[in-house]
């Protein structure tokens, strides 16, 4: 049976029996700070399992993506080098929500192995916990199984979500690969070898387990169980490698193609393939490669990959190129790879260029640090050093070492490894105490959509009591107040009545308990009391930036494509901020472009329509679903117009006229492939849009006051210039019978200059003659001008056509001053210097 008809063959048995098929969640859990990944098929269910919400269905069967690549649950290290670890896995599961037991779910379970899958029984091997008789006695008196292939098993058949919190024993199924693998059965010394291999891990979750260590019955018991799904397929395909099966095969086939190698058992190879699962769905997910936290994790799963190509002569990027055959092989299964495809590939190849760059950088470093070696081994703190900062893994600082006949400090490198860990200890920041949360069931019936404000009845105060000044949360029996959900932050307020007034400054959710979380400003509270709750004005703001995200997300769709998916948003009164995936910047014209779409929307002023109904149903309307948020069985569907249609609990505008204005005011990048918009709306808007106005017409105001300042500070430079010159030009003039006579070119000025000129000279010089010259933009200006006594040889004009013709130009004016102009400068300096001998001849 090939791997995609597995995973549809376990969905249709549980669906056939009475399941709802649920897809399998986001890699990043929701809402869950005690989890890096999503590691188990019922992360999605935790907060169903814990009771703080209802199970949309008492019977749900699912294929879970996982990742156990960092934190508590980490098999990095073991992958490639084992036949069954795996950075990325599928988990198989079917779970009963006080629906069934211990003993549907073993039939159950039993049912799929032998008679849908055909499974000899006697090739199956059960174990049970020690004090689980009830488990042992329907496998041994109801399904049949033989005394001699049951084990009763000690702690490791004991499952707990963590410390404290829902737990109970388990029952898990092993198959028998032959005695011609080594190992014994489950509980035995031989038992952690190969020959059995656990498939199908059946938790009953049945007790509560206090801080203390105490458990308590469940009041409503669980079903949890987990089917490994690559390990399944080898069962089925007759092989007892994961490697082996169609799925991997096909990829490492791909993979041999790529890089032209073909030894597709090499340990390399098979790090490759596993690892470009894992890396493709996270990115997928919305995780992006960074140095801290997921992102880091991610960032050494590829690199992890991209050193085992290094160890096959691989120097140029090739990781990425394996993306199409996964999409190939997966693909029918997980849609969104199809979709993601071009995203992840670019992701992937801007990685590997970038770890090129930093093999060049630690390189470099390696070459400096055996420069000076003394001894045959490289220093711990230099391996960590490459490491650490170069991203250059230990593994691959040992290769190159062991070309230059060195060894590195193992120790060395340990003891620094070991000091990183405990300053960060990052897997201890996923701890929690499951009973460390408020411990209320009453489920507050929420008003927001239709009220703000309402008469409303205290149903717990923590702490139970307060004075004034103390903070405190009050759960209510129902509220007009939003709880932050959705990226829509939580509304603000307050509580009033005669003898009270408590501020609210957040609510937030516990399943479908409200949490009004402030501080009492007046009076005294107990439960039992009646007060008036009223939301803050802010809430006018928050629907009108809610609605227009829908909107914006719409027209970025249209705009940019349909690659575009959401990856965070925040909804608050003074602006809406909005993460999306696009590889690039937006370009003016489509920044334009967007607002027009969604201002065009709002002009419409269509009535914004919500409606209830079945998650399904929705889906195939058409409407918009957020990969990684959690959904009921019904769901709330908010359409604007024929634009935008989105699933969403959050509050909105009732006409998309309401909105008024959108303006985006800031574009930024927060990874790589994922953009963030902020707007604004409203009277924000149109505040920003007069900040904008003022901020411009300043701008031009400045720009003209200090055009004026700089034009007058050149004409003042040019005059300086100019009168730099006039003792030169004074010494220059030449005398003939007490005339004097003066032709001079002054340069790049102004003709006001020249006049200026002209007038100092005539005043200095007294009975003259004098043409002066400048030439601005490859064009000649003249002025000349002729004392009254000078009029008996020539006139201005003469004067000034005497250089002007030469120059192919001409020029008029009074007898004693003249102007004109010509084209040709390149000849101006000899018709000026002709000026001489002209006027000589006519004084003379």
């Amino acid at each position: 049976m090939k791997t995609n008809e597995l995973r549809q063959a376990f969905l249709t048995y549980f669906q056939e029996h009475g399941h709802h098929i649920l897809p399998g969640s986001s890699l990043i859990p929701a809402n869950d700070p005690t989890l890096l990944f999503t590691n188990a098929g019922m992360v999605q269910f935790k907060d169903y399992f814990l009771g703080r919400e209802e199970a949309p269905f008492p019977k749900i069967t699912t294929a879970q993506p996982c990742v156990r690549a960092g934190g508590k649950h980490n098999d990095l290290d073991n992958v490639g080098y084992t036949a069954r670890h795996h950075t990325f896995f599928e988990m198989l599961g079917n779970f009963s929500f006080n629906a069934y037991f211990k003993k549907e779910a073993i039939e159950l379970a039993w049912g799929f192995l032998t008679k849908t899958l055909k499974i000899p029984a006697e090739k199956l091997w059960v174990t049970v916990h020690h004090s689980d008789d009830e488990s042992a006695e329907l496998w041994l008196k109801h399904i049949g199984v033989s005394p001699d292939r049951l084990s009763r098993c000690g702690e490791d058949n004991f499952w707990s979500m963590g410390d404290t919190g829902p737990c109970g024993p388990c029952t898990e199924i092993f198959y028998d690969h032959g005695p011609e693998i080594p190992g014994g059965p489950p509980g035995t010394p031989e038992g952690d070898l190969d020959r059995y291999i656990e498939i199908w891990n059946l938790v009953f979750m049945q007790f509560n387990r206090a801080a203390d260590g105490s458990m308590t019955p469940l009041p409503s018991p669980c079903v949890d169980t987990g089917m490994g799904f690559e390990r399944m397929a080898a069962v089925l395909q007759g092989v007892h490698n994961n490697y082996e099966i169609d799925l991997f095969q096909y990829l490492l086939k791909s993979l041999s193609e790529i890089i032209h190698y073909s030894n597709t058992k090499d340990t390399s190879m098979r790090v490759i393939v596993d690892h470009i699962r894992s890396a493709s769905f996270l990115i997928m997910d919305g995780v992006l490669p960074s140095n801290e936290g997921r992102g880091y994790v991610l960032r050494r799963i590829i690199r992890r990959a991209l050193r085992h190509g290094h160890r096959l002569n691989q120097t140029d990027p090739f990781f990425y190129k394996l993306v199409p055959a996964l999409v190939e092989v997966m693909g029918e299964a997980y849609s969104r790879l199809i979709k993601e495809k071009k995203r992840i590939e670019e992701v992937l190849l801007q990685e590997e260029q970038q770890f090129a760059l930093t093999l060049s950088k630690g390189m470099k470093l390696f070459e400096q640090a055996i420069a000076g070696l003394k001894t045959k081994t490289i220093p711990g703190e230099i391996v960590f050093q490459l490491y650490d900062t170069y991203g250059f893994p230990h593994d691959l600082t040992a290769d190159i070492a062991r070309e230059r006949d060195l060894a590195i400090d193992e120790a060395g490198f340990e003891s620094c490894m070991t000091r990183q860990r405990q300053q960060s200890q990052q897997a201890n920041q996923f701890a929690v105490d499951y009973n460390a949360v408020v411990d209320f069931k009453i489920p507050t019936h929420f008003l927001g959509y239709e009220a703000l404000s309402a008469e409303v009845k205290v149903l717990a105060l923590i702490p139970e009591t307060l004075k004034v000044g103390d903070k405190a949360t009050v759960i209510l029996d129902q509220t007009p107040f939003y709880a932050e959900a959705g990226g829509q932050v939580g509304d603000k307020g307050h509580l009033e009545s005669s003898e009270a007034y408590f501020e609210v400054l957040d609510t937030q959710k516990q399943g479908e308990v409200y949490l009004h979380q402030g501080v009492l400003i007046r009076g005294a509270l107990k439960v039992g009391d009646v007060l008036q709750a009223k939301v803050s004005d802010a809430r006018q703001s928050i629907r009108l930036n809610h609605s227009a995200t829908h909107l914006l997300h719409a027209a970025l769709k249209k705009v940019l494509g349909e690659h575009v998916s959401q990856k965070g948003s925040l909804v608050e009164a003074e602006r809406l901020r909005f993460d999306f995936t696009h590889p690039k910047a937006l370009t003016r014209e489509q920044w334009k472009t967007i607002e027009h779409l969604v201002n065009e929307q709002i002009r419409a002023n269509f009535e914004v329509q919500t409606n209830e109904m079945e998650l399904e149903k929705a889906k195939s309307l058409g409407a918009e679903a957020l990969f990684g948020e959690k959904y009921g069985a019904k769901v709330r569907v908010v359409s604007l117009g024929d634009f935008s249609s989105e699933l969403c609990g959050g509050t909105h505008v009732s006409r998309s006229g309401d909105i008024g204005l959108f303006r985006i005011v800031a574009e930024s990048a927060t990874a790589a492939g994922i953009r963030r918009l902020e707007a604004v709306t409203g009277d924000a808007a149109l505040q920003w849009q007069e900040a904008q106005d003022q901020k411009r017409c300043a701008e031009l105001t400045s720009a003209e006051e200090r055009s004026r300042l700089l034009e007058k500070q050149i004409t003042q430079l040019k005059q300086k210039l100019v009168n730099e010159q006039f003792d030169q030009l004074v010494v220059q003039a030449k005398e003939f019978k007490g005339y004097s006579v003066l032709a001079a070119n002054l340069g790049e000025i102004e003709v006001e200059f020249l006049r200026n000129m002209l007038d100092r000279l005539r005043e200095r010089l007294g009975l003259s003659a004098i043409i002066l010259a400048s030439v601005l933009d490859n064009r000649v200006q003249l002025v000349a001008g002729v004392s009254p006594e000078m009029l008996k040889f020539f006139n201005a004009t003469e004067l000034l056509n005497e250089v002007a013709k030469p120059l192919g130009g001409k020029g008029g004016g009074r007898p004693e001053l003249a102007q004109g102009g010509a084209e040709n400068p390149e000849k101006l300096g000899v018709a000026l210097g002709s000026v001489y001998s002209w006027a000589s001849s006519k004084i003379l």
